[in-house]
């Protein structure tokens, strides 16, 4: 693994032999919080009694976890198949995901949910209609089915209804909905069902997906992005759509990224926080009223942001400390701070100083969260 790499798997706050209890908050709707229950928390609540939890993520009506058996889990919404587990039953409480026990990560998108093993292959469940599930069919799959048959697989991402990926010699790969341009592959590209290769360069370390929002940074610390743009969320200082990869700014030490519903955030490494696009609830954090931003403006004056989660209207936030801070729309409750109040500004979600992961939220229209904490 390259030291760009390196740096990215270390910031990246995820179950790199870490482990921890999981927390939900927000939405509870189709038991997506995973407690058993449909009630929204109004802030972070413990899921079960187990603490040994590595990897989250949470989609459009379900999550999913990875414990350090490495068995895969998950629960909430199952109309299309999405949790994996064979039956289109709704499930309120985790549910292990067969009886496989190489599981590494997992990442959900709307209705569909895509799963790395420690081998390096990659598994696709759920909604399949946009060949989202990478396995060359348009047919739902309510159990794991494996994208493609190669087994170098070293980073994915999911997005709304597409997919990205990065193989173990540095290419770039998408698959999916290309809607918007999200898949990079050219303004008459059309919708993949299996991966295909986006340009021919071997030089990206990580990928970052959103709401038809694409982003990724290249081992020379460059970012780029494309997809959906009508609100400056792809950063590039206008509000066109792209349908390939474009250099976000000059710099070069970018070091991650994260993308929602119309505002996308970033971080370098020096561990500021940068923010661009849709503003109308505060989402990005830079205490304005400014509706939209087109290009990257820095979030406070610190440097201790270590991984970002833009939701549909809301962003989260972990710093080195160990803490969580959210802000944005607080409708159902989504930044955990105990209360519907719109916050223009990071606030610290509780005290707790032992947050290791926060899962993505840009799915999740009405608001629905989770963590880990040691």
């Amino acid at each position: 693994m390259n030291k760009r790499r390196m740096m990215i798997a270390a910031a990246g706050a995820a179950g790199a032999g870490t482990e921890g209890k999981l927390y939900s908050w927000g939405n509870g709707l189709w038991g997506i919080l995973g407690d058993g229950e449909t009630n929204h928390n109004q802030s972070p609540a413990q899921v079960g009694a187990l603490n040994d939890w590595t990897y989250t993520a949470i989609g459009d009506a379900q999550g999913s976890g990875v414990r350090s058996d490495g068995t895969l889990w998950a629960w909430g919404r199952n109309q299309k198949g999405q949790l994996g587990v064979n039956n289109t039953t709704n499930y309120s409480s985790p549910v292990q995901v067969g009886s496989d026990t190489s599981w590494s990560k997992v990442e959900a998108g709307i209705e569909f949910c895509v799963a790395m093993k420690s081998d390096g292959t990659l598994w696709g469940m759920g909604r399949n209609d946009n060949g989202q599930l990478g396995d060359g069919t348009t047919a739902n799959r309510s159990s794991p089915v494996q994208v493609g048959s190669e087994s170098h697989w070293v980073d994915f991402v999911v997005g709304r209804w597409h997919v990205l990926g990065i193989s173990s010699d540095g290419k770039l790969w998408a698959w999916g909905d290309d809607n918007q341009g999200a898949l990079g592959l050219g303004s008459s590209s059309g919708n993949k069902s299996s991966p295909t290769q986006i340009g021919a360069l071997t030089d990206w370390a990580s990928v970052w997906g959103g709401f038809y929002v694409s982003i990724a940074v290249k081992t020379n610390g460059t970012l780029w992005a494309w997809g959906i743009n009508g609100q400056g969320q792809l950063g590039l200082g206008d509000s066109s759509n792209k349908s390939s990869p474009v250099q976000v700014g000059s710099g070069t030490d970018w070091l991650k990224g994260g993308g929602g519903d119309g505002h996308s955030l970033f971080i370098k490494t020096d561990y500021t926080l940068w923010a661009t696009g849709r503003n109308q609830f505060g989402q990005l954090g830079l205490n304005t009223a400014t509706e939209y931003y087109s290009s990257p403006t820095q979030v406070g004056s610190g440097g201790d942001w270590l991984d970002v989660a833009c939701g549909m209207k809301h962003t989260t936030a972990l710093k080195t400390d160990g803490t969580i801070w959210a802000w944005g729309n607080g409708t159902n409750y989504r930044t955990g701070h105990g209360n519907t109040t719109h916050y223009s500004s990071p606030v610290q979600i509780g005290s707790g100083t032992k947050w290791i992961q926060i899962s993505r939220t840009g799915f999740n229209e009405n608001g629905s969260n989770l963590g880990v904490s040691t």
